[in-house]
């Protein structure tokens, strides 16, 4: 029998108190999606205060030799309903803000009832269990430094609640330009204190004062039809008057005030001023409508109900079992959840990530949450496994039936999203752009591996033709994903369009309801064409004239994949250049051949035009590119980044400003967009020598992991501060620098798809390529008006349904 004395006294070296910038995972496992809520709950080790569910806690102490951990399990508590209701819903703590982990917020935490914990302390490898009252007998220095390690690491905040208390506060609202000049209209009406309807249609909710001239109409109408009519904002685009209050949300606290101008929810310091003039004594007024947080509260609360209007109503009946299991929502993480759902569909990353997860894990450097392969296959693992996909029912304590736990992959979240100005946020974000930053982050991890996008990777073949010397260009491109344009001009409906249009136009002018929504119906085919369609370029510089010409630029698919990612670029930019999204709806078929689209290459009656560069060089300079810094300064004042501005500059060939808004529009999504511009031959800045500690061997050993040698991951840190993050950017960065034998590694200032089409001749047949039939496999859809807001669901053929 082991004496508990012994065996602490031989543990109590490597116990240790987290300090500030240690991260304490005690919610989950580093190797697999187990929390303390699991059975047979979550091992802290008491040194590295990562994370173990039962099956891993063994194998870390084989590995590192560690032996004191923190036994953690949490069992919940049966409900109790103490309000006198008959509703049937246990009581819950409202949330009163929009904000995610913050007073009055949305909790971090998942639960929804409250759970007992147990806390022991457990001593490998014999599994030896102390409980915190079996330390009384100790000596005092034992017992003082055991219980002190043992509060600390309860005390201090996960790792991922951490991550996600900084991420986001939906609250934030700036002083609206206009609250210190605010135009108000003599000879305004009093406002009485109830009773209020819209001036044109019969809503009496929703309703927005404007405090310019004081007329009352009804808010805009929601993504699900609710809402109002948009009359309000009908009213700004008539009179310009940018401030409006929504009736029944004025307190003495304050009220939502919305710019139209802004086209934001702002602060006005002035509200009770700017009330008084229509006869409003803020200090009277009581709430009678939910502000506009309580309803995006709402929206939150109900995702849920939002899948079930997807299927137009029907109930859905829960599957269970491996393949089927739900991801979490964690703060607006939609985007994420119905990627990966997709992701993991395919066979390619199951074989990658889920059957290599043995030999991923046993590689896996000393901190594997700050591993992507590791955290990859642990997603992988949970969702395909059915190990986290059980009926509730299973569980006793908890009460709602036919719903499954499902998994909350937090590590994975932070991670993919470290370092990232909007992935490391919980605000709401593009499905295509993270399927892009997923893709990217695949392929610097799968430098020297088999890389599962190649089921994704395709040429796109483009050809310009100079209509002047009718010679033409050919030039391919790896992408991964291809983006349809919606002609609206395809509409099958268009005589409904037209009379939908005189309807809405006589009801505003009648001051009657609007009729119901008319969207137009375009095919899918109709967005192929349009792809194919040629495209005129007025401001072309043909090699061949020397001069500038106009040209025909077509594209065509030089290769198809296994799996063809089609985006339907519904969201545009408007006049104001605010994102707006096309109410449209699109007919996907079922089955699609794409066979006609694909392209021949040079043409036997075809002659190429010259391969000379346009003349954007200095004399003293020969490889430092001259810019029309007046067309750059022109695109920075939209707001557009400064570098992006420079390579549309250059890549239109200093041929003017609209031909350079066109590139920008066209490469917003690439992830380089931002990034500085940087010419084959020419040099970039040379890196400062850093000097100081030397680099961390976990941070080394997370280089290597990516295929690099130790010499190339040591130089990059020396040269970044020994940051990880920053270190894996410079050795992306100067990688010809680093190993000019490679041809196909990613350089600085081109995307993936860019460095992977360069380096196809060197590299062999890395694009796959097939007959161009497809059958529907999944899709994500974005249900909401804009790209600030909605929610984002997936479907996913299984088994023929």
């Amino acid at each position: 029998m082991v004496d508990v004395k012994e065996a602490l006294l031989s543990v109590l070296p490597t116990i240790r108190l987290p300090r500030a910038g240690d991260r304490v995972h005690k919610d989950e496992c580093a190797f697999s999606l187990h929390t303390p809520e699991s059975d047979g709950g979550l091992f802290i080790c008491m040194n590295t205060f990562l994370g173990f569910g039962r099956p891993y806690v063994e194998k870390h102490y084989n590995k590192t030799g560690q032996r004191a951990f923190l036994h953690l399990k949490r069992t919940p508590k049966p409900k109790t309903d103490d309000s006198s209701s008959n509703t049937g819903d246990p009581p819950r703590k409202k949330p009163t803000r929009l904000a995610i982990g913050m007073e009055g917020g949305f909790d971090m935490c998942d639960e929804q009832c409250e759970y007992e914990e147990e806390v022991k302390l457990i001593i490998l490898p014999e599994f030896l269990e102390i409980q915190r009252d079996g330390l009384l007998g100790l000596p005092e220095m034992v017992r003082d430094r055991v219980s002190s390690a043992i509060d600390a690491i309860l005390a201090a905040d996960s790792a991922s609640r951490k991550q996600e208390v900084q991420a986001w506060d939906g609250e934030v609202r700036q002083v609206s330009k206009h609250a210190f000049n605010l135009q108000q209209l003599e000879g305004a009406p009093r406002i009485p204190p109830c009773g209020w309807k819209c001036s044109v249609c019969d809503l009496r909710e929703n309703l927005w004062l404007n405090m310019t001239d004081g007329a009352i109409f009804c808010g805009r109408r929601y993504f699900d039809g609710s809402g109002g009519n948009n009359h309000a904002v009908q009213h700004y685009r008539e009179t310009g008057y940018p401030l409006a209050v929504k009736l029944g949300t004025i307190t003495p606290d304050g009220a939502d005030v919305y710019s139209y101008d802004e086209d934001d929810m702002v602060l006005d310091p002035n509200l009770a001023e700017h009330l008084s003039h229509f006869g409003i004594d803020m200090m009277k007024m009581q709430k009678t409508d939910k502000t506009m947080t309580e309803l995006e509260i709402d929206m939150n609360q109900r995702i849920g109900e939002w899948e079930l209007i997807q299927e137009s109503g029907v109930q859905l009946q829960p599957l269970y079992g491996p393949g089927y299991t739900g991801i979490r929502n964690l703060g607006n993480s939609c985007y994420l959840n119905s990627t990966m759902q997709v992701v993991f569909s395919i066979s390619a990353f199951q074989r990658k990530y889920v059957e290599q997860m043995d030999q991923i894990f046993h590689k896996a450097p000393t901190d594997p949450t700050q591993d992507f392969s590791t955290q990859v296959a642990k997603l992988g693992q949970g969702l395909l496994s059915g190990e986290y996909s059980k009926p509730a029912s299973e569980k006793e304590g908890e009460e709602q039936k036919g719903l499954q736990d499902g998994i909350a992959p937090r590590m994975f979240k932070a991670l993919i999203g470290k370092g990232h100005p909007e992935f490391s946020t919980n605000r709401q974000q593009d499905a295509q752009e993270f399927f892009l930053h997923f893709i990217n982050m695949v392929e610097r991890n799968c430098r020297s591996t088999s890389n599962p996008n190649e089921v994704f990777r395709f040429l796109v073949e483009e050809k310009i033709k100079c209509l002047v010397s009718q010679k033409v260009k050919y030039t391919q491109r790896v992408e991964y994903i291809l983006q349809l344009p919606v002609p609206m001009e395809a509409a099958l409906n268009k005589e409904e369009l037209v009379a939908y249009e005189q309807a809405r136009q006589q009801a505003e002018q009648d001051h009657r309801p609007l009729p119901e929504l008319v969207r137009a119906r375009i095919p899918f085919t109709s967005c192929l064409e349009a792809f194919a369609a040629p495209e005129q370029l007025d401001e072309f510089w043909s090699a061949a004239l020397q001069a500038k010409s106009t040209a025909l630029k077509t594209s065509r698919f030089a290769s198809f994949p296994d799996y063809l990612v089609f985006q339907i670029k519904k969201f545009t930019f408007g006049v104001d250049w605010v994102p707006k999204k096309l109410d449209v709806s699109i007919d996907v078929p079922e089955e699609l051949d794409l066979s006609q689209f694909r392209g021949g290459g040079l043409q036997g009656d075809e002659e190429e035009l010259p391969d000379v560069a346009p003349p954007l060089v200095t004399p003293d300079e020969p490889k430092a590119p001259m810019l029309d810094e007046s067309v750059v300064t022109q695109l920075v004042e939209m707001g557009f980044p400064s570098e992006a501005c420079r390579k549309a500059v250059y890549y239109t060939g200093n041929s003017g400003a609209e031909a350079a808004m066109t590139w920008v529009m066209s490469h917003m999504d690439d992830p380089d967009f931002a990034h500085p511009l940087v010419l084959s031959g020419v040099s970039a800045p040379p890196s400062v020598p850093v000097g100081g500690d030397p680099p961390s061997e976990e941070h080394i050993a997370t280089i290597i992991s990516m295929g690099f040698s130790h010499e190339q991951a040591v130089r990059a840190l020396r040269s970044t501060s020994n940051s990880l993050e920053r270190a894996v950017d410079w050795i992306f960065s100067h990688i010809d620098d680093l190993d000019a034998e490679a041809a196909m590694d990613l350089s600085e200032g081109r995307s993936v798809a860019e460095s992977v089409s360069e380096s196809l001749p060197a590299a062999g047949p890395r694009v796959k390529d097939g007959n161009g039939r497809y059958e529907l496999f999944a899709f994500v859809s974005h249900m909401g008006t804009s790209t600030m807001c909605g929610h984002y669901v997936c479907h996913i053929k299984k088994n023929g349904r």
